[in-house]
């Protein structure tokens, strides 16, 4: 019989949804945050070979990069996104100015659970943006569309919060 997958909830065998999740940025949950792209790291793959044995080649990890992020929200009168990109390079304020102590940023995101209690968390390091896309295309003739902006994010690592612990469910 295979392990369970879930300890705290061993009559559950779905994983977790992709629906349910929060960003946290400077300790405040973003409003009407929509979509997250992946959480991936690549680790290199350094090709060596030993004089001594020609004919085999061996491979040893080599430097760990994180891919950006990008994250949607709905348009609002959040000013979360756009504070944090101005920080990065505020051209409002005529000189492109960097805020180096603002500019980046740790950050948290939760996967929830169906009742909206955090299940899963990772802590993005030194995080800080890319990208920042204001506003969206509009079309007048499509009235079934939603407003997005968006910020893409680089980082320094991630790591899992061993403190969120699977929540019990009923």
């Amino acid at each position: 019989m295979p392990a369970p997958m879930f300890a705290a909830n061993a009559h559950r065998y779905d994983p977790y949804r992709t629906f349910k999740f929060q960003m946290v940025l400077d300790g405040k949950v973003i409003a009407g945050l929509s979509k997250m792209g992946a959480l991936k790291k690549t680790t290199e793959v350094v090709n060596w070979r030993s004089a001594g044995d020609p004919s085999y080649q061996r491979a040893i990890p080599g430097g760990t990069k994180f891919e950006n992020v990008a994250f949607e929200q709905g348009l609002s009168h959040d000013p979360a996104f756009e504070e944090w990109a101005n920080s990065v390079n505020n051209v409002a304020d005529g000189d492109a100015g960097m805020s180096l102590v603002n500019f980046r940023r740790d950050l948290v995101v939760n996967v929830l659970n169906l009742q909206g209690v955090p299940a899963i968390s990772y802590q993005l390091r030194r995080a800080f943006v890319t990208e920042y896309q204001a506003l969206p295309e509009f079309d007048a003739n499509n009235m079934n569309t939603v407003g997005i902006q968006s910020i893409t994010v680089a980082f320094e690592g991630f790591t899992r919060d061993a403190a969120v612990a699977e929540p019990a469910e009923s």
